[in-house]
């Protein structure tokens, strides 16, 4: 049987309603975590603005309590890069992660002469045995251990093969975390063991969050391979239809997908956030032609705004003299009703973002 055929804009606002941006949800923080299958969170504060944007009356100090009850944790997960998940979720599919963080050891090249992961994963286990450590003092123990060795190295095979949970900080700052954090054990941090590798878990949870999608969309997301086998195993369970393109797209068969005509309203995306980097096909939320104008060339993702569901423009906020400036830079004409729309919405998020300036503004480039 032929499958339905789903066209870029329903894909869009089935993606807009996973990732909570059609409405703001009255969810708690570690549920609205759970249903965007993580957040991106390299640097400790843009899961805050990430939530500001998704949730009704969100407030800095649900996800600062959240990260210290240990309901919601801070970890490598994909990509080999630190995401926020809740703790059921990484219970749950952590070590279905771990291959592409084995293989992310490559990057090392030659700085990984004489390295020995096995012994080094053992060697990390025993030295945070019941203490968590920062990476320098990480570092500093194994080189006394494997003194031949690159610290880097060292420092980098136990980031990637050894399941860490960043520490926060009741004291942290702002954003939860103090500049030196330590990490500890896993198992000791959640008080149990990590549940066996289960594909099918984590692509139930990618659909849930991202569908519906094809096998490179949940292979690009989770860095592993062989998602082809996983979703045809699973195939008797799965909605399926077929992109413009007529290539193949599984999803949850229950979940959301509103029709082309749902209104998107305009939404502020914090930088790295994984709408804009789950899929191998992302033009459902951007254009080909804009995708070079968000990543630049050390590789970040810079922050960017919605309209119409679609990444529309880059911004940022800067402040000087006690005023905080939320500069927008559109990829090209914005409708008037989106600009002042995208005013409205970026002074509130000024305000969030610098809630010790004076004054609060936006600017359009341009």
């Amino acid at each position: 049987m032929t499958p339905p055929v789903l066209t870029n804009a329903e894909l869009n606002r089935a993606t807009l309603a996973r990732q909570l941006l059609l409405e703001r949800s009255a969810v708690g923080v570690p549920a609205a975590i759970e249903q965007l299958a993580g957040m991106q969170a390299q640097e400790p504060k843009h899961p805050f603005a990430g939530l500001w944007t998704r949730l009704e009356d969100f407030s800095s100090a649900a996800l600062r309590d959240a990260l210290v009850s240990g309901d919601v944790v801070r970890a490598t997960l994909m990509r080999s890069t630190l995401h926020l998940f809740s703790a059921a979720d990484y219970r749950a599919l952590r070590l279905a992660l771990q291959p592409p963080a084995s293989v992310a050891l490559r990057v090392l090249g030659a700085r990984a002469q004489g390295l020995d992961p096995v012994a080094v994963v053992s060697a990390a286990r025993e030295l945070l045995a019941g203490r968590p450590l920062t990476f320098d003092a990480i570092r500093a123990g194994l080189l006394e251990r494997f003194p031949q060795v690159n610290d880097r190295a060292l420092g980098y095979a136990t980031r990637t093969l050894v399941p860490l949970v960043m520490v926060p900080d009741p004291a942290g700052g702002r954003w939860g975390y103090p500049r030196a954090s330590e990490f500890t054990l896993a198992e000791e941090f959640l008080d149990g063991p990590l549940a066996p590798p289960a594909p099918a878990a984590l692509v139930r949870r990618y659909l849930g969050a991202f569908g519906p999608a094809s096998a490179a969309d949940v292979q690009t997301w989770s860095g592993i391979g062989g998602m082809k086998a996983v979703l045809d195993g699973m195939r008797s369970q799965l909605a399926v239809f077929a992109d413009e393109r007529r290539r193949e797209l599984f999803d949850l068969p229950d979940a959301p997908r509103p029709g082309a005509d749902a209104q998107a309203p305009v939404r502020f995306l914090p930088e790295f956030d994984n709408l804009v980097l789950a899929y191998d096909d992302r033009t459902r939320v951007i254009a080909d032609e804009h995708r070079p104008l968000v990543t630049t060339k050390n590789l970040r993702v810079k922050a960017t705004f919605l309209v119409d569901g679609v990444v529309a423009g880059t911004w940022s906020v800067a402040t000087k003299r006690r005023v905080a400036t939320l500069s927008l830079e559109p990829f090209g004409p914005v409708p008037k009703p989106a600009m002042e729309a995208l005013t409205e919405a970026g002074e509130a998020l000024a305000r969030f973002a610098e809630p010790d300036a004076n004054a609060h503004a936006v600017t359009v480039a341009g």
